[in-house]
Parts: structure tokens; sequence; C-alpha cells
């Protein structure tokens, strides 16, 4: 979608350029610039404009946009907010995910910008409403929720507010007081103190008491029978009433409509699946509590601001769900949009054109504004980054039934597909050294040893007073940062410990484990040096592919083969793995297609073989869930501001 300077307001140039938070207000329709002294601070009578820019370790930048709209703002200026949030997209390269935030219900994303909290001031700019005069002291009861981000809402000043459950905040003229309700955890009540903080420094110009109330506290106490009589005396509280954030959320199922003419027409079908969705329409997902529009590559800039204006539309009048927005970009959805579909393909055949960023940045060049930031996307890369350091120390530990047996710096690369191994690694972090325990899993070995080297690599990270990170790790689906940390990384067939060794004796099953003077095969694979791996296969031609180089040998004699598809970086891989495997010997290279007689007489004669690379099972989207105890129960959710 191109993108001219016309369509780009004025406000908005050089945008989004660096790391950080950028706002305006809306007035006459138009954004304005927010001051940074004043971020933070939000009206009730004015709707916002919200950019938030990050910066990978690669140096892109990404790009997430809020629209914020107070209880009083007018349905004109949060109309406006909402098409220029499209507009700033735009300008952007059409990437970013746009959030519409409604007062007193912000997701955790946007609360999360900004600390402590958020508290909106009574008036506005743009709605015409009065500031009110800072000499002037309101006494104000809010409510706090939250263990990680803080949820603040002004409730009525009335006794009736209170419950057992929450934490609220008193704000009087000369002193402010934090009543931890009984079922409160410590975490609430640590973040609801940093509220207690917040309100004394920008209200009180840091100059007022501070009294902590316990919920069930004997009157005896001064400060709490001061607290009870701002409410008329103490009196038993009430059960806690149902809230708008405590109703349930809308249980229909998804209703998918498709935006054309300017009405949204709903989609007739049985299932949702990534194949409804076409990329020269926009879409809206009605999923009740949140409202998802779906905008196509190839979708012209009034288009999307119109489907945008219909979302805004449907969701007027819900007082009570009080709906949230996200608008997403073919090709860049969230993790909680992909989620409502039955099926999504794991690669998605969307061309993503710059022609949009391209052509405003351009024009802002031409204007004086440095570009940098906005011509720099995200690069492709085939390999995921391991994002750790790679630099640390490492010990590997073979587990021998209930004991672990520690390897030889020499031996630590070297893994057996019928046994379990453990690890530690150290490494330098930001303030201190981490750790990370893990095991690795193989695919043959036995339950009890599983068992065993969890409950050993437990005790360890318990020996650690419980603050090194554990992972376990199967044969197969080892993660980058595995193979980053061990860089070479061989398996071999069989097993070497005794629980391996007395289940292939009862099985009767012959003992295929690795030996250097019979005949074996490997699979050489990896990107690098850093990340290169000789997977152990059976030693037939079947077993051969033509994305791939092998180390074949029998005793002393070796061979190197290389398929048609495979790069010069493929064969050097087979060069370093071979210094491993096979030492001091000279290897006899093989291509494709002119192997020698002996060569097919060690596999047992020649035969069909694939030549497609292979490919792992796509890793599923990563679930964060929280988890806590109520009441004596395990409460366990997911949240539902997830992007990752």
């Amino acid at each position: 979608m191109a993108v001219s300077m016309r369509d780009l307001d004025p406000a908005f140039q050089g945008a989004g350029q660096k790391a950080g938070l950028e706002i305006w207000r809306i007035e006459n329709f138009n954004p304005v610039p927010v001051p940074k002294s004043s971020y933070g601070k939000f009206f009730t009578g004015d709707s916002y404009v919200i950019l938030k820019t990050t910066a990978s370790k690669s140096g892109a930048l990404r790009h997430d946009i809020h629209y914020w709209l107070g209880k009083d703002t007018s349905q004109d200026e949060a109309g406006a907010a909402a098409i220029k949030t499209v507009e700033l997209d735009a300008a952007l390269g059409g990437r970013a995910v746009q959030y519409r935030e409604v007062q007193g219900h912000e997701t955790e994303k946007f609360l999360s910008y900004f600390k402590p909290c958020i508290i909106p001031q009574e008036g506005g700019v743009a709605s015409g409403f009065k500031h009110p005069e800072a000499e002037k002291h309101k006494t104000r009861l809010f409510v706090c929720r939250g263990k990680h981000v803080v949820h603040v809402k002004e409730v009525p000043f009335a006794r009736a507010s209170l419950n057992h459950d929450d934490i609220f905040v008193l704000d009087t003229e000369s002193k402010i007081f934090q009543f931890n309700g009984s079922n409160s955890s410590i975490q609430e009540r640590a973040k609801a103190l940093e509220v207690v903080q917040y309100i004394k420094d920008t209200y009180h110009e840091g100059k007022c008491e501070v009294a902590a109330v316990e919920d069930g506290k004997l009157m005896a106490d001064p400060e709490t029978g001061e607290f009870w009589g701002f409410f008329g005396g103490f009196a038993p509280l009430p059960r806690k009433t149902a809230s708008d954030d405590d109703k349930p959320t809308d249980s229909r199922p998804p209703k998918l409509l498709c935006f054309e003419k300017g009405q949204a027409e709903p989609v007739e079908t049985d299932s949702l699946k990534r194949e409804l969705l076409d990329t020269n329409k926009c879409y809206i997902l009605d999923c009740g509590f949140e409202v998802f529009v779906w905008m196509g590559r190839n979708t012209s800039l009034d288009e999307r601001k119109i489907a945008s204006g219909v979302a805004d539309e449907l969701v007027s009048g819900t007082d009570q769900l009080k709906p949230q927005i996200i608008r997403v970009i073919e090709g860049f959805e969230t993790v909680m949009f992909r989620s409502k579909f039955d099926s999504w393909p794991q690669i998605t055949d969307v061309t993503v054109s710059e022609d949009g960023r391209g052509k405003v940045a351009a024009l802002l060049k031409r204007q004086g504004v440095n570009v940098k930031g906005l011509l720099k996307a995200d690069p492709v890369r085939e390999e995921p980054q391991p994002h750790i350091d790679c630099t640390g120390h490492l010990q590997v530990w073979r587990v021998n039934g209930q004991e672990k047996i520690l390897l030889q710096a020499s031996d630590q690369s070297k893994f057996y597909s019928g046994d379990c191994f453990i690890f530690q690694y150290t490494y330098p972090g930001e303030d201190k050294e981490d750790c990370l325990i893990g095991t690795w899993i193989g695919k043959n070995s036995v339950e009890e040893e599983r068992a065993s080297a969890n409950s050993l690599a437990s005790k360890m990270v318990e020996s650690m007073k419980f603050l090194a990170s554990q992972a376990r790790i199967y044969e197969g689906n080892e993660p980058i940062q595995f193979h980053s940390i061990l860089q070479s990384f061989i398996v071999f067939k069989g097993g070497l410990s005794e629980g391996y060794k007395t289940y292939i004796a009862q099985k009767e099953i012959p003992d295929d484990t690795y030996n250097e003077n019979g005949v074996a095969l490997f699979r050489i694979q990896g990107s690098g040096p850093d990340n290169m791996q000789a997977i152990q296969v059976e030693p037939v031609a079947s077993s051969l592919n033509s994305s791939y180089c092998y180390i074949l040998h029998n005793g002393p004699a070796v061979f190197t083969w290389s398929g048609n598809s495979t790069s010069a970086e493929n064969q050097e891989l087979v060069e370093r793995m071979l210094d491993l495997i096979k030492p001091n010997l000279q290897s006899k290279p093989q291509r494709e297609g002119s192997e020698s007689e002996q060569f097919w007489d060690f596999l047992g004669g020649k035969s069909e073989y694939p030549s497609q690379k292979i490919l792992r099972e796509p890793e599923s989207d990563p679930h964060l869930f929280s988890c806590h105890f109520s009441k004596g129960n395990l409460k366990v959710s997911l949240p539902t501001d997830l992007k990752l």
C-alpha cells in the first residue's frame, strides 16, 4: 500500500525512528505532540495516540500503536484518534499492531509503559472541560489490582466500595492510606505501595504522611481509627459485588465479518480458517470482549480507515463489556488473533512490500528529516537467534541409574540416544552470573532414568536456592540456545547406562550402541561452526538425502559424501565434524552421482533415497500462564494481552 505525503499528518513526521515512547493528544481533530514531561498524564475528556518503538538486538525497529479514549471524550475526538492511528501505522510501513484503550479497561501492555500507573485527571483540552485547580484537594478513593502491572481505578468514596479481596488507596488532603484487603497478596501490596508513592509525589509534592491499614485490624490502632473515621466509623465490609471487571466475558463463538462497499457483511462458515482472509479486503473478527480488525496487505489507506470506523461503531454503546479493538496487518498477526482460528499455517505466503515505507521515507528525507530508523526493517533470518551468552562455563553429566557421572571436556558434546544427560551452563548476566540447568532426554532412554535425570536436575536447582533456570530438552527438539552452548553436538546410537543395557537385555534387543571400529553413518547439519550437529543414522543407502552431507566409516576407512543440494558451507561443517568423530584419518570425498563401489558396499548396496531437506515439526506458539493460590486453590490463567 503506497502512502503519499498528503496522507501523513505533519505531527507524525519523523515518528518512530528510535526506541522509546511518543504521545500525541487530539486537539481540534488533529494530533499535537505531548511534552515528555507530561507523559503519563491523561485527562478524562481527551483522546490520545501513543507510539511505542522497540529496538531488537539487530537494531531493527518494531512498533505498537495505541489510541487512548478518556471516559468523557467526545465521539468525534475518539474517531479522529482511531483514524490518525491508521495513518501513523501506514507511514511506518503498515506493520504495527494497533490497540484501542478505554479508560479503566486498558491492556497490560499499555499500562506497562507508565510506571507505576496512570491516574487520569478530570478535564481536558479537546472536550472543553476545565482542569481542576491544584490548590483545591479532593478526597478520592482508588482500587488497585494486579501483581505485575497495576490497574488503578477511582471508585465512589464510600464504605460499600471496599472489600476483602482488593487493595484501596484513600487520598486525603494530609495523609494517604493504603487499605490492604485480607485476601490480597504480598505482590499486590508491594505494587500498591508504588502507587501510594506516585500519588504522594504527584499530588502532594512529596509532603504528606502515609499509613497502611490492615483489613481486620483492631480499632485500637490510631491510624486504623483515623481511616475508618472518613467513612463514618467502622462497620463490617460487604461481600465483593460483581463489577464491570469481574463480569464474565462474552462466551459467544467468534463471528467473522467481511468489509465491502462500506458495509460489514457476515462470512458464512462452519470453522475459522486462515484461507477465509483475502489480502485485498479488511475483516472484523468479533470475539465479544475483543474485536479484531484484520487488514489485508493490498487494501488502501481509506479502506483501512473506514473498516476501523465500522469496528468502533460496532463496540459503541456496549458499556458493560468495554470491548477492546485490536487492529492487525496481514503477515504481522498477534498470537491471540491467530489462536481464534481453528487452523493457521505456520508460514503465510505474504509479500511484504516496502513501497509505502520507502516513499514516505524519501519524502521525509527531502524535508531534512533523519529517516535512518524508518528505513530499517526487521531482517529475515532463516536461523533464529540464540539470545544467550555463549562464552560461559559448561559441565555435562551422564545419568547412570540414580547417579550422575561427570564427563570430560572432550566428551561433553557426545550424547547417546539411549541415555539421559544433565548439563549446567554458567554465564555472565547483566548484574550477576546466570545459570541454566537442563536435562537432555534421549529418544530410546528408559523411563526410570528419565525420572532420575529430572530429579537430580531439580536437586541441583534447589541447592542453588532456586536461582538457576531449569530446562527439559528432548532429542530431536533441541532449541537454538542448546546448540549454541555446545557448538558441536554428536548423537550416537544406543546407550552406555546400566538402565539401557538392562532394558535391551530383558527385551532381547540387539545392542546397536556406536562402535568406532564398525560401520557407522552420520548426517551432518547446522548453520555454522557455532552450531553443527552429527546425527548417527542407519548405515544404509536409504538414509542418505541430497540436501545433506554425511560421514561414513568402517573402522579406519572413512568417506565423506556431499549431496547435490549442499553448499560449500555444508561441506566445511563435514570437515570440522570429521575431526571430532574420526580425528587424524584421511577421508575419501564422494559426490552424489559419482560414488565408488566400496562406498556402496559399506552401505549394503545402492538404493533410492530422498532429496528433500528434513523439516522439523514447526514450533507451536508459546503460552505464558499465570499461577497463583487463592483461598487454598491453585488458579492458572492465560493473560489475554500476550504478544510474542
